[in-house]
């Protein structure tokens, strides 16, 4: 379905993939290289474009969420919650460039929302390791970016 809607299907599928939504962005972007039908380059932009969205509201998720919520309805220590902060504070931001991983990229970047980490470094820190995981991708196809 998403493969009919050309590059609009790749930003959507992208950006879905990129939050708690479970499937391959890796599967569409390397679909759309192997189509041809877009210009690399462009394909590459508008992929990461849709990855790094969802990765913000991911992350933007999380700093919603109350640690009350979690002591209260999870049965959450608020010691661990403090450990993990401690945690999240010392290596958060670099974390964050693994958030398209699987699974562990979800949940990273809820935790640095939840913990309020500093915004502008995750938006350029996350941007730089989506743009390198596809330019691999892109690599490893022996695609040209021009």
């Amino acid at each position: 379905m998403l493969e009919n809607l050309g590059l609009l299907g790749l930003f959507i599928g992208t950006l879905l993939s990129a939050t708690v939504i479970p499937f391959s962005s890796d599967a569409l972007y390397v679909g759309a290289l192997l189509l041809g039908k877009t210009p690399v380059l462009l394909t590459l932009f508008v992929a990461s474009a849709g990855s790094w969205a969802g990765a913000m509201i991911t992350y933007y998720l999380g700093r919603f969420a109350k640690w009350e919520w979690l002591v209260k309805h999870f049965d959450v220590k608020e010691d661990t919650l403090q450990k993990q902060k401690a945690r999240i504070d010392r290596y958060g931001l670099w974390l964050s460039a693994l958030c398209w991983t699987p699974f562990f990229g979800e949940a990273v970047m809820l935790a640095l929302g939840f913990y309020r980490c500093r915004a502008l470094p995750i938006y350029f820190i996350t941007l730089g390791g989506i743009v390198v995981r596809y330019l691999l991708w892109t690599l490893i196809l022996g695609c040209s970016l021009f």
